[in-house]
């Protein structure tokens, strides 16, 4: 009865700690080869015993565990029938993390141990309970399973002889309830905002005119073609497209020719004389169907003999 109201009592005392919970719960079998103090015994007896145990445990979120534990030994020799029952609590303390490698732990822990009356035994060694401390290492070989294992000294604290010592080496295999928590996602610090700088549109139009029935590009129009070709230069992904027009005198067909030879004449200067590469310029000759004055007038029609071309860019401004 003793030792079902210390097992109860031990799983009491576990559960009382989910309200901050870690890993939870676990379970699993133990085998406990124990080494007892030669005084336990009549001279020449034998000392050891092998129980195999079930463990129930919780995990906490740091690195403790508290696990309780009952077991009952597994074989008898020839010279003594030491039967023996054992009920333990124990506090485990991880040092490390056991998902990929071995990690030691320390352990203490209350151990009562309960053995079949035999006059063979020392005195009051029937019923006697130990204080333990001892040291293992443990590894997870899949995400809820552990391999555990440890080696103990138990001080004898009451029952049968005083000041004996026992020695007791456990392997133990358990099951966790709960998946292990996903590792916190890496958060990192977002680089501070860059200042969008300032930047204007910069158009750049040309409109070069001509005299009737000629396409001859007058002197006049140096500096707005050297801007477009500045333009160009400094600026190497646009390119720049002109349009050729003429005024209403002439037939249909004479304007269109008329007017892609203007065109073409603006783009021979901007290639000849400013060094754009050709490729970059692309012409097209409208004749008279795009006229922008009266073809009724002289002023009118002088307007409309012409060719334009427009480009545009971004630059920054700079304070």
């Amino acid at each position: 009865m003793r030792k079902v109201t210390a097992l109860a009592g031990a799983l009491l005392l576990a559960s009382s700690f989910t309200a901050v919970a870690g890993e939870g719960f676990y379970a699993g079998p133990s085998a406990s080869y124990y080494f007892l103090d030669r005084d336990r015994v009549v001279t020449g007896d034998a000392n050891e015993s092998l129980i195999m145990s079930g463990n129930l445990g919780y995990r906490f979120a740091g690195p403790w565990a508290l696990e309780a534990g009952w077991g009952a030994g597994m074989f008898s020799d020839d010279d003594i029938d030491d039967d023996m029952d054992v009920v333990k609590v124990d506090a485990l303390y991880f040092m490390g993390d056991n998902r990929e490698n071995w990690a030691p732990y320390l352990v203490a822990g209350f151990t009562d141990f309960s053995r079949d009356s035999n006059p063979r035994l020392a005195d009051d060694e029937e019923d006697t309970q130990q204080l333990g401390f001892g040291f293992g290492i443990s590894k997870m070989v899949q995400e809820q399973f552990e391999v555990r294992t440890d080696a103990r000294l138990l001080q004898k604290v009451s029952g049968g002889e005083s000041g004996t010592t026992d020695l007791a080496l456990n392997l133990a295999f358990n099951y966790y309830f709960s998946k292990p928590a996903a590792p916190a996602p890496v958060v990192e610090a977002a680089p501070p905002p860059q200042e969008t700088p300032a930047t204007r549109t910069i158009t750049v139009r040309l409109n070069v005119e001509f005299e009737f029935d000629k396409a001859v590009v007058r002197n006049i129009y140096g500096d707005e073609l050297n801007a477009v070709a500045n333009a160009m230069k400094e600026h190497d992904d646009i390119d720049l497209v002109l349009e050729g027009h003429t005024d209403s005198i002439g037939t249909d067909a004479y304007n269109q020719d008329l007017s892609e030879r203007r065109v073409a004449a603006v783009k021979a200067r901007l290639v000849q004389d400013y060094g754009i590469p050709a490729g970059r310029i692309s012409t097209v000759g409208y004749g008279e169907s795009r006229p922008i004055a009266d073809n009724s007038t002289d002023e009118g029609r002088a307007r409309n003999r012409r060719v334009i071309g427009e480009l545009s860019y971004t630059e920054v401004v700079n304070d």
